[in-house]
């Protein structure tokens, strides 16, 4: 009786380990799983970053053609040319979500100013070069909205699983932590600048 009951302490401790491994390996896997989740997400608003930031380089570089054709019927108005290329330049120079919204809204305020400027020189509001450049802003401002649209979104699937349970856990284990919205701040900076005239 006394190897049948050793045999059968044996089998149980036996059995007991590979229910603990068992549970250690689903708790690795679960880990692993929610990890990638968190690392593809990541990739995603990275990505969505970096699609955002290539239309905001297409606009910075239209602006310098955009203030040379306006200064070629205003050559008077130096102190808005000289805004909206100071602007241009903090944020093409700007670092980080937050900086780069706030330079974004400045430039933003003063592009608006360059074409109150443009709205009282008729001829300048038919003149072909400025009605090309002005087209193209005007689609460059859909592109940025739509990428910022489409990066906001991301960070929001990205921070919901920084922040829900249980995955919590993990982006805390990892060191993975919420990002920021692009966020156009007061009603004044949510519109695009005017690019369009009635050329009357």
């Amino acid at each position: 009786v006394a190897p049948q009951f050793r045999y059968q302490q044996r089998e149980e401790h036996t059995m007991g380990w590979i229910i603990a491994l068992a549970v250690i390996v689903l708790v690795v896997l679960w880990l692993v799983g929610i990890y990638n989740q968190l690392v593809r997400k990541r990739t995603m608003k990275d990505e969505a970053w970096s699609g955002m930031d290539v239309q905001l380089k297409r606009r910075y570089d239209l602006i310098p053609n955009l203030v040379e054709t306006v200064k070629g019927f205003a050559g008077h108005e130096e102190k808005v040319f000289t805004e909206v290329t100071e602007m241009r330049s903090r944020a093409m120079g700007a670092t980080g979500v937050a900086d780069k919204a706030a330079a974004e809204n400045q430039l933003n305020a003063t592009l608006k100013t360059l074409f109150a400027v443009a709205e009282a020189y008729p001829e300048l509001k038919s003149n072909t070069n400025f009605l090309d450049l002005q087209a193209k802003l005007a689609d460059l401002e859909d592109q940025i909205q739509m990428a910022r649209r489409y990066y906001n979104g991301t960070v929001r699937d990205y921070n919901i699983m920084c922040e829900t349970f249980p995955s919590v856990f993990v982006a805390s284990m990892f060191g993975f932590k919420k990002a920021e919205f692009f966020e156009l701040t007061g009603a004044e900076e949510r519109e695009a600048p005017k690019v369009s005239f009635d050329n009357k």
